[in-house]
């Protein structure tokens, strides 16, 4: 999932920003309401997380008008603001949650989970495809009844596909949504992490879940017999 984090204090942006890529999440950072505003309007992101306090455009402004731009994103206030007149601008404004600091870490990590899964198609706890299963919540893994341990960044694009079952993914959605704006598109990053995948999750299986369709993407899902896949 791809996170746009808009805090413009550096050092609690680098916090941030490093808990949420350890637990998995792609992260853009941004310190400013304007430049929130444009990422916003030239990536897709899966959830934003926005304080109140920005320089040149405020949160309560660039939340109203990415609602106002019909924009379903999640929104996440994060603001050291917690009077109720701002809590309630802050909902008003078209956040879906508000969260005030200084806060516990796993209290963000679960408000982040749930208004993931409020939305239309990741509002499923666990998903699974033939013997796999994946739980959500607890961000496991399992194929046949036995755990399969998966570093972060597997999970994510695990997940990725998995929310996405039975579907051609294509490496620029892979990109989009699992890496963040710091990923190459020339380096061969997408391919090295699908192979790890099949090595954990199909190797010495009769049955492979992970298909590649050449010069197309990935598809996660029981095999079709279809020869332009391997």
């Amino acid at each position: 999932m791809r996170v746009l984090l808009v805090e413009d204090e550096p050092s609690a942006a680098r916090v941030l920003a490093k808990g949420l890529r350890e637990h998995g999440y792609a992260v853009d950072v941004s310190g400013d309401g304007i430049d929130a505003g444009y990422k916003t309007s030239i990536n897709e992101y899966d959830l934003v997380i926005l304080d109140v306090m920005l320089p040149r455009k405020d949160g309560f402004q660039l939340c109203n008008e990415l609602r106002t731009t019909g924009s379903d994103m999640p929104i996440l206030m994060l603001t050291a603001r917690d009077a109720v007149e701002d809590r309630i601008t802050g909902l008003d404004s078209g956040a879906d949650d508000y969260l005030t600091k200084p806060f516990d870490y796993r209290e963000l990590l679960a408000r982040i989970r749930v208004l993931l899964r409020r939305r239309p198609t990741r509002h499923v706890d666990s998903m699974v495809i033939d013997d796999l299963r994946i739980n959500v919540v607890s961000r496991s893994v399992t194929r046949a009844g036995a755990s399969v341990q998966l570093t972060a960044k597997e999970y994510a694009l695990l997940e990725y596909l998995a929310r996405r079952a039975g579907e051609l993914v294509t490496r620029a959605e892979i990109s989009e949504h699992v890496w963040d704006e710091r990923f190459d598109p020339f380096s061969n990053l997408i391919e090295v992490y699908v192979q790890r995948l099949r090595r954990k999750i199909d190797a010495g299986r009769p049955n492979r879940l992970i298909h590649t369709r050449r010069g197309e993407g990935y598809i996660l899902g029981v095999e079709s017999g279809d020869p332009a896949h391997d």
